[in-house]
């Protein structure tokens, strides 16, 4: 099968609405945070990975699969494999399907994608099978993650009395909107979070929240699954920079931010001598390196000072889960 017509099948841009934020009142937009209550497009949208036949022989090939609600969904392909996996930062292919009696399809041309139990399949339009993609679950390398000698530990599972408004779910997970009670200043942080799964939302309405350094500089959480990464989305420095690449993985699944912060520094009269620098590992992929962060965030809950400041997990109406929240002070 020729390359192009490959990419075809997978190619058409996309324009994403911002509106269908999460309401508790409609069904259709609450938030599911385990598996067993989300909907039935939710065992479909995921990551798979195969081969494509190039030109010049096969050539790795990545899809993501984003659930839109109602039986629709995205197909985004990368050429070379997923993002942060072999992905080449370009050829990057988009195209729109739905679910018919169980099985999401995506036709393009003379070609068709169906997601089966068996994975994804390339079809041409008479169902004759031209290639197949595995579905895989990509898990960060510094998930469970142990905090080393000198680590200040915020959360381990067991209670959340180190923030302020802190609050555990059933399964003694960490809920958003909570305030660490130590501040910090230069430090090393690692954050382990799951997004909810909500997937007739669209844009900041999608299991949106934030990671504030000294509740001031925010690394923006949110499912941006499949999207093109930008500084308001899953691994921004918001409003600052978007990440090189974007490592957002599907929602309920958990995910890593591992945070070296160096704090905004100020004179004797208070006048700022250097910005804030963030470096930021998402997944352990490096997604920022040594940036520099030369404002607070708009809505962040303290402006900046040269006092230190607490690690803010931003509360945005949408439910997410945290765990294994650790810091490491740096001494200058």
């Amino acid at each position: 099968m020729r390359f192009a017509g490959i990419l075809a099948l997978l190619g058409v841009l996309f324009a994403l609405c911002t509106t269908d934020a999460h309401t508790a009142d409609d069904p259709k937009k609450q938030a599911a945070l385990t598996p067993e209550t989300a909907d039935a497009d939710f065992p479909i949208q995921g990551e798979y990975l195969g081969e494509i036949d190039g030109e010049d022989g096969k050539l790795k090939y990545g899809v993501q699969i984003i659930a839109l609600g109602d039986g629709k969904f995205r197909a985004v392909g990368h050429l070379g494999g997923l993002p942060g996996a072999g992905w080449i930062g370009e050829g990057k292919m988009e195209t729109e399907g739905e679910r018919i009696d169980g099985q999401a399809t995506f036709k393009r041309e003379n070609h068709q994608a169906v997601v089966t139990d068996d994975g994804l399949e390339i079809q041409d339009l008479s169902g004759l099978k031209l290639a197949t993609f595995e579905k895989v679950v990509r898990k960060s390398k510094t998930l469970g993650k142990k905090p080393p000698a000198g680590a200040v530990v915020l959360f381990d599972g067991k209670s959340a009395g180190n923030f302020k408004g802190g609050r555990l779910s059933e399964d003694g997970l960490l809920m958003q909107g909570v305030t660490s009670k130590q501040t910090f200043g230069d430090c090393t942080i690692h954050l382990e979070f799951m997004l909810s799964y909500m997937p007739h939302a669209r844009g900041q309405g999608r299991s949106n929240s934030g990671c504030y350094l000294q509740g001031r500089h925010e690394v923006q959480i949110l499912d941006s699954f499949g999207l093109s990464g930008e500084n308001n989305e899953c691994g921004g420095i918001y409003t600052v920079r978007k990440p090189s690449v974007n490592m957002c993985l599907p929602p309920l699944s958990w995910q890593t931010y591992d945070i070296d912060f160096i704090a905004a520094k100020f004179d004797k009269n208070g006048e700022k001598t250097s910005n804030a620098k963030l470096t930021v590992r998402h997944n352990d992929v490096l997604i920022h390196k040594d940036v520099e962060v030369p404002y607070a965030t708009r809505a962040a809950p303290l402006k900046e000072g040269p006092e230190p400041g607490p690690i803010f997990l931003q509360d945005h109406s949408n439910p997410l889960r945290f765990r294994n929240i650790w810091v490491v002070p740096k001494t200058n």
